[in-house]
């Protein structure tokens, strides 16, 4: 059995005329997980991200160890490698120099952005070097799917949902990534359903869930309740299907086909 590792996403938000926009990156082909996906930004957990001596403001360590079921030191490295993910792919900096602002232009720190990427600096480092203090209270808890038994690569995710801080600009400047894009979530799913994206169903579902709502306000108003969804590989004639919770409004609505491979 692959072992699993944990991973961090966050769905990151701004309002539109549409309603809530959410930033989508379509991951590079070649890429081993997911590649050719359209996904929010995030990815694995590093080593460096547990470790303890970083400034911190918002919700303690103790209350994201108690919302996503987990020690206090995997609890900071899930939150850690949210913000820091969110830094590489896309070059939002959930931080500021003060416990109640946020960097308002994350393009001086692209020499940085680069080394983090290359695992040539820690967050950590990162922080200190620049005097910045991370803004947990910038997150919310939002869902963890973890990937099915029978897969190659397994990842333990938690999901967060966060807004874009003001003046900041998501970009696509990333190695992982081969297109970014704003879009509703309806919008999104339309485009989805028309053949002309590929959605895992973690994403499906977050997309689906954002339709509810009309303005970010009201998404980051949410208490949700985490609760770990794991979907299981179901050997079909020529494919494999993935049975996960409300799969029959996925499987009915996409309109080309889709493999877990």
């Amino acid at each position: 059995m692959s072992p699993v590792k944990d991973a961090s996403t966050v769905v990151l938000l701004r309002d539109g005329d549409g309603g809530p926009e959410v930033f989508l990156l379509r991951r590079a082909a070649g890429m081993e997980f997911a590649g050719g996906m359209t996904v929010f930004p995030g990815g694995g957990v590093d080593a460096t991200d547990a470790e303890a001596d970083i400034a911190w403001v918002g919700p303690d360590v103790s209350w994201w160890a108690r919302r996503y079921g987990v020690d206090e030191p995997r609890a900071q490295a899930l939150v850690c490698a949210a913000v820091r993910e969110t830094f590489e792919e896309c070059g939002v900096l959930l931080a500021g120099h003060t416990e109640s602002s946020t960097v308002d232009d994350t393009r001086p720190f692209a020499d940085d952005r680069r080394a983090l990427e290359r695992r040539e600096l820690s967050f950590a480092q990162f922080l200190t070097r620049h005097d910045l203090v991370l803004r947990s209270d910038l997150l919310r808890p939002w869902a963890n799917w973890i990937t099915p038994v029978g897969e190659r690569r397994r990842y333990d995710t938690r999901f967060f949902v966060a807004a874009v801080p003001e003046g900041q600009i998501a970009d696509g400047e990333t190695s992982e990534a081969d297109d970014v894009r704003w879009s509703t979530a309806g919008d999104a799913l339309e485009t989805w359903r028309a053949g002309e994206t590929v959605l895992l169903p973690p994403t499906w579902r977050q997309l689906r869930d954002l339709t509810e709502f009309g303005a970010v306000e009201d998404v980051l108003a949410q208490d949700r309740a985490v609760e770990p969804i794991m979907p299981t590989l179901v050997g079909e004639p020529g494919a494999i299907r993935v049975d996960f919770p409300d799969q029959d409004e996925y499987y009915s609505a996409v309109t080309h086909p889709w493999a877990a491979r």
